[in-house]
């Protein structure tokens, strides 16, 4: 099939990453100044430092949209492999992320914006470097205490508790005072790590996804080119392997008590003759290492293509535009379809402890969306929030607590959360994150709870901060500050990353929030424990400084790839396959796996 051509050097750095093969830039030279962004859902970019910072957050250089092309507007089906675009998608390489959002009409009004950093080079020249560096961190500072003032409360009981289930990616916990119960994972008594094992990262002809990597007690799986293959957690070796028609497409980030999942994938190879489409719904046993069963649905005559699918309990939901339909993921027992002639439809699902629904109804100049709290065994509604009109894509965060994500604004890159009862669909709070203060990035275009550096629980919402100038003027750093999903209040807790680094949540652990360090030019990343209570910082596991490891984890961005943590042990997995005949600098992997010995 014809490709679309690259995309541009000058784009952003953090963007959905560039299948392999493009290549990083040489973490022996100093990185290049980033452009200014355009405007996009996902994380912020402040203004270039006046100095070149060390290699930090996304080290050691920018990955690229692997499809060069505009994302599409809400309710159109994203290009996969093998699909053509219609007429008209993507006139050129542009941030997928950037496409702009509906005004908010009759939208209640955003906080007030802090002033974003100087510019380097502004003031006429009169500003010395120095200055402009103090400034740049008292604004900083001042957008971390002002970023998030903006909430609203509702009649609704706030305090009830609410019991959870983590997922494998981990953004839940129990809505309390937090800092009382601790976390599961084990404190080393020596955090240095060693490179576990690696998974050589695939080449193929063509763009072709690899999402889709699961964590129980017994394995680690992850989605290869056609295929799902179960490792050994600590050594690697290979438990088994299900062989699959065609690739994957979309892949739940959920799994059951006892290990089962689900995958979205195309029923054959040959999409250079014609699209297969997302149309196959898989329920996998991760434990067992088979495929329990197959389904597909029906428009008419032509099955749907489902580019988002979660699991909420033991209930298997796919979302689009055709309609939601959902299945049990024991027996494949359909449990509800799409119908014929409705007005609205399930257009993506968020999974879990709970099952929630974001709802589009209207016609795309009158759209609005519901978020639905469904039983997840009869679809029935137990409530509903209607988003103001004007926002016309939304993430699930949480589903329990219910915390809903959405762009707000016409053109804004600004993140607004929505802590929602879930039991009376009243809105507890709602938090304004200007993109010029905060990091988080959710995708909310064909799949519905894909965030990442997005934490909830212990009743709080967990935000890193964008990322400024370290103190010493090596290298960038950042914070995680929490808000109360009750009053939407800053609660006052923060984490400083330290001078040089950057600190990215990655999931609860108990009443415990673990962040992840990634690497600079002279360090390994880490992963690190911080007290739901005292926000106290403690090291669960350092990566190796030599420089072979560190390249190989640079090759992953916490903010686009995979990333597991269990039991002293840091799994990082690619989302897209190498294309054939492009370039690479060093060695890539599909999979890398840091661990402790203790």
């Amino acid at each position: 099939m014809t490709q679309p051509p690259p995309p541009p050097p000058s784009q952003p750095p953090n963007q959905p990453p560039q299948p392999p093969g493009f290549g990083p830039t040489n973490p022996n030279q100093p990185p290049q100044q980033p452009p200014q962004p355009p405007p996009g859902y996902g994380y912020p970019h402040p203004a270039p430092p006046p100095q070149p910072p060390q290699p930090g957050y996304g080290y050691p250089g920018p990955q690229q949209n692997p499809y060069g092309q505009q994302a599409p507007a809400y309710g159109q089906q994203a290009p996969v492999y093998g699909q053509q675009p219609p007429a008209g998608y993507g006139a050129g390489p542009q941030n997928p992320y950037a496409q702009p959002v509906q005004p908010g009409y009759g939208y209640p009004g955003q906080s007030p914006q802090a002033p974003m950093p100087p510019q380097p080079g502004q003031g006429g020249g009169r500003n010395t470097t120095a200055l402009v560096i103090v400034v740049a961190a008292v604004v900083a500072i001042a957008l971390i205490i002002t970023g998030g003032i903006w909430y609203a409360n509702s009649s609704g009981d706030g305090g009830k508790k609410h019991d959870t289930a983590s997922s494998s990616g981990g953004t839940g916990g129990k809505n309390g005072s937090g800092g009382t119960g601790g976390g599961k994972e084990k404190v080393p008594a020596d955090p240095a790590a060693k490179v576990l094992f690696k998974v050589p990262l695939p080449t193929t002809d063509d763009v072709v996804t690899t999402a889709g990597s699961w964590l129980t007690g017994k394995v680690y799986a992850k989605s290869g080119v056609a295929e799902i293959v179960g490792y050994d957690p600590a050594k690697g070796t290979r438990l088994w392997t299900i062989k699959l028609p065609g690739p994957v497409c979309a892949a739940s980030k959920q799994v059951t008590s006892d290990g089962r999942t689900a995958i979205t994938y195309q029923p054959r190879w040959d999409t250079k003759d014609h699209f297969a489409g997302c149309t196959q719904i898989a329920a996998i046993d991760l434990n067992a290492g088979q495929k329990l069963w197959t389904k597909t649905v029906k428009s008419g005559d032509y099955p749907v293509s489902y580019q988002n699918v979660t699991v909420g309990r033991r209930t298997v939901a796919v979302g689009d535009t055709e309609g939601g339909a959902a299945f049990d993921i024991d027996s494949g027992k359909p449990l509800w379809l799409p119908k014929p002639g409705d007005d609205c439809y399930d257009a993506g699902y968020g999974g879990g402890a709970k099952l929630v629904a974001v709802r589009s109804c209207g016609d795309v100049d009158n759209a609005r969306l519901l978020i639905q709290t469904l039983d997840p065994k009869t679809g029935k509604v137990i409530s509903e929030y209607r988003m103001d009109q004007g926002i016309d894509r939304a993430s699930v965060v949480s589903t329990d607590p219910l915390v809903v994500a959405a762009v707000v604004g016409d053109g804004s890159r600004n993140m607004d959360y929505f802590s929602i009862d879930d039991r009376t669909g009243k809105l507890l709070a709602h938090i304004s994150a200007p993109a010029d203060a905060y990091g988080g990035k959710c995708e909310g275009i064909t799949r519905f709870e894909d965030c990442h550096g997005i934490v909830v629980g212990n009743g709080r919402l967990y935000l890193p901060t964008a990322e400024h100038d370290s103190s010493s003027g090596l290298g960038r750093t950042n914070s995680i500050v929490a808000f109360d999903l009750t009053t939407g209040k800053p609660t006052g807790q923060r984490a400083d990353a330290g001078d040089g680094t950057t600190l990215v949540p990655l999931r609860m652990d108990g009443s415990n929030l673990l962040a992840y360090k990634p690497p600079t030019y002279k360090d390994g990343g880490q992963v690190v424990s911080i007290d739901g209570g005292s926000f106290k910082e403690t090291k669960l596991l350092v990566n190796p400084a030599e420089q072979k490891a560190r390249e190989a984890e640079s090759n992953f961005l916490p903010d686009s790839h995979e990333y597991l943590y269990r039991d002293g042990r840091l799994y990082m997995a690619q989302i897209f396959a190498r294309r054939k005949g492009t370039s690479s600098i060093g060695e890539q992997d599909l999979v890398l796996v840091f661990g402790t010995s203790g």
